[in-house]
């Protein structure tokens, strides 16, 4: 099958045997146990270490720029820095989110992390899988499409990025309590939750030849059977503090997907 530019192959180095895929940890300060499982992950995977990590998005909760890495004593340095110290024996990739899509150059070299358009297809051991956040494909959500329409453009990022840190702090928190408070308001009826549009993930998988889309953003983890030998494999959110906790790490190898608790 034929693919376009857009889903244009990444091939993994023949020595790989084992690629994690996590997303939607959403760190912050104020979660200090899920903070803290993530950096025991960085240090000393209870799972064992993998080849390569692949993020997918919302890493952190917010991300308002760059610049708040100019404070080394500050969470987003602190952050850097564990990741700087796995990447140095782990090759790590990132694809943004809804939370930290103004994650830039900068931040990623930081970090020693690589990017990632979404979406990028990933030839592993023989076969291959596409990989997003999914935010892009739950087309359902008409408001917020809107919204990533106006925000991923050059001219927002850049009025908004041009605006003293302390006011995208403020308006950070703002859409992070407007957030919270629609999806209080929806939590009684699992059926007004947005979800990933089937028809436009088969086309997708079908544009990058690929049998199995790999994404996060729902906070929904499962698998759905898309027909015609094609799925989509949701990965799980992060929450330590989550009775019991969510912390699960998906890892590929030859023999396919599997989902690692790491508690």
């Amino acid at each position: 099958m034929a693919t376009d530019d857009r889903f244009a192959a990444w091939r993994a180095p023949a020595h790989w045997q084992a690629v994690d895929f996590i997303s939607d940890l959403h760190l912050q300060a104020a979660q200090a146990s899920t903070v803290q499982a993530w950096l025991n992950y960085l240090r000393a995977p209870a799972i064992g270490r993998p080849d390569a990590l692949v993020i997918l998005g919302d890493l952190f909760e917010v991300w308002i720029g760059d610049d708040a890495l100019n404070n080394p004593n500050g969470f987003a340095s602190h952050c850097a820095r564990a990741l700087r110290t796995f990447s140095q024996t782990t090759p790590t990739y990132f694809l943004c989110g809804n939370r930290d899509f103004l994650l830039g150059d900068a931040a990623l070299v930081a970090c020693g992390m690589l990017g990632l358009s979404d979406p990028t297809s990933l030839d592993f051991q023989g076969q291959r899988w596409l990989l997003s956040h999914g935010d892009a494909l739950c087309l359902d959500d008409t408001d917020y499409q809107g919204f990533r329409a106006q925000v991923r453009s050059a001219d927002w990022q850049q009025a908004f990025l041009s605006r003293p840190l302390a006011e995208r702090e403020a308006v950070a928190r703002d859409l992070r309590e407007r957030s919270e408070a629609r999806k209080q308001s929806m939590a009684h009826d699992p059926e007004l939750w947005a979800d990933v549009d089937a028809a436009a993930a088969r086309e997708w998988l079908q544009r990058a030849g690929a049998p199995t889309l790999i994404h996060g953003h729902t906070h929904r983890p499962a698998e759905h059977d898309l027909g015609n030998g094609l799925r989509r494999v949701v990965l799980s959110d992060w929450d330590a503090d989550a009775r019991p906790p969510r912390l699960e790490v998906l890892r590929l190898t030859a023999g396919g997907l599997q989902r690692l608790p790491l508690a």
